[in-house]
């Protein structure tokens, strides 16, 4: 049974939009309300008037969606291929200090049921946020924004078709975004090739890196589209299918960047938390991130950022004692650093979930405490793709916030209805 299909992708018309740039955004869910603010303003047609519309008095944000998005088809600015095809997808960027350069190409996903499904996700996903994505997805009738898979391609396969038959056209995509990603995109419709691609995957496991609550959401509309069937499903119908960028977990280029806490309310007086960690005082933000990631290859550490006591790093005294504090969970759940930190630090001096503040920055990290506008920030080191397949195979979940795969699939590259 074929893992992946190629699929009439909507897109944004060229001859009726100037700079794509203008209205490709971030997925939903990275989205703040200053920065959705300034995404609206670029266009009228910016895709997040689609994904993040908002109420008015005459409809609900939901309607509204719909009507823009039937509107923007009916006057060409977004327009339907009129062959099936999958869409590669190269984006080159930075992190901390290093170039990349990401490949991947969007297709559909087959789903399956829970019991027969080999695509693994490893975080939890929250009621509201599936409440909401699916309300929008059911208007539309259509995914809007790609989940993120990975899948094991050791031989290159596919990046080696790629490179012979694509990467030498023009894009259809090319734009760089506020945090200079270049992200290109090429429409590939070779039916023998793709089969090719498909081969490659095959039947393997699939690890969602992104997108649990889109995930979530296609099984129902799967479910409930299955429920009111009268006939016997023949497994090609389009809600059998969902929206997804692929990409190869084996290569250098796939980035998960750590997620920093903020805390608005921290003590200063540290001596609670020396019963089980050792704690230096570093120099410098510099010495801290050398020394955090220095001492995350062989045992747990955090960095501390405060406005009053310095920088200071955190190592766990004995990793014997998480198995002896942590009951919960198989020992690579465990030995998650956002787990050590909840029980050895939050719990202990009483730091709820809602007082904490995610972000990837490391510079808003300290940027917030220098201001005053929080007591401290803990520094994280980044999880690693090992520890993410573990824990999905043992079908755990990751607390939330815990891994950002870096850069994320711009929304409105790609649209798939399932008319």
């Amino acid at each position: 049974m074929s893992s992946i299909k190629a699929f009439r992708a909507i897109r944004y018309n060229p001859e009726k939009i100037n700079d794509l740039g203008d209205v490709l955004c971030p997925p939903y869910d990275v989205i703040l309300p200053k920065e959705r603010t300034a995404l609206a303003n670029l266009s009228p047609h910016n895709f997040v008037h689609i994904i993040l519309s908002q109420d008015t008095a005459q409809e609900d944000r939901y309607k509204r969606a719909k009507g823009l998005f039937s509107q923007w088809r009916d006057n060409g600015i977004l327009i339907q291929d009129e062959q099936p095809a999958v869409y590669f997808c190269r984006q080159d960027y930075k992190a901390m200090g290093q170039k990349y350069s990401r490949l991947g190409f969007i297709s559909l996903m087959r789903l399956h049921d829970d019991d027969k499904s080999k695509v693994r996700p490893h975080e939890n996903t929250h009621t509201y946020a599936f409440k909401d994505r699916l309300r929008l997805w059911r208007n539309l009738n259509a995914n809007l924004s790609c989940i993120f898979v990975c899948y094991a391609d050791k031989a290159k396969n596919i990046e080696n078709i790629f490179n012979r038959k694509v990467a030498s056209q023009k894009p259809l995509v090319d734009v760089t975004d506020h945090d200079g990603v270049t992200h290109r995109l090429w429409r590939f419709d070779d039916t023998v090739l793709i089969g090719e691609i498909n081969s490659s995957i095959g039947d393997q496991n699939l690890f969602i890196a992104d997108g649990h609550h889109r995930y979530r959401v296609a099984q129902e509309i799967r479910s409930q589209k299955l429920a009111r069937m009268t006939g016997k499903p023949t497994g090609d119908e389009p809600f059998n299918y969902v929206m997804t960028y692929f990409t190869n977990i084996e290569s250098r280029d796939l980035q998960i960047l750590p997620m920093h806490r903020i805390i608005k309310t921290f003590p200063c007086d540290l001596t609670i938390l020396e019963e089980y960690f050792r704690i230096d005082r570093m120099r410098s933000k510099t010495d801290l991130l050398i020394a955090l990631a220095r001492s995350g290859r062989n045992e747990h550490a955090f960095g501390l950022y405060t406005n009053k006591g310095g920088v200071r790093l955190l190592r766990l005294r004995n990793k014997l004692l998480v198995d002896q504090h942590i009951q919960e969970g198989s020992m690579e759940y465990k030995h998650l650093d956002a787990v050590i930190l909840k029980h050895f630090i939050f719990d202990r001096i009483n730091i709820k979930s809602e007082h904490i503040i995610y972000t990837k920055e490391f510079k808003e990290v300290t940027g917030v405490v220098d201001r005053g506008e929080a007591d401290a920030g803990l520094i994280l080191n980044p999880v690693s793709i090992t520890q993410l397949k573990a824990i999905a195979l043992n079908g755990e979940r990751m607390p939330p916030k815990t891994t950002y795969f870096y850069p994320k699939i711009l929304s409105g590259l790609t649209v798939y209805t399932m008319d």
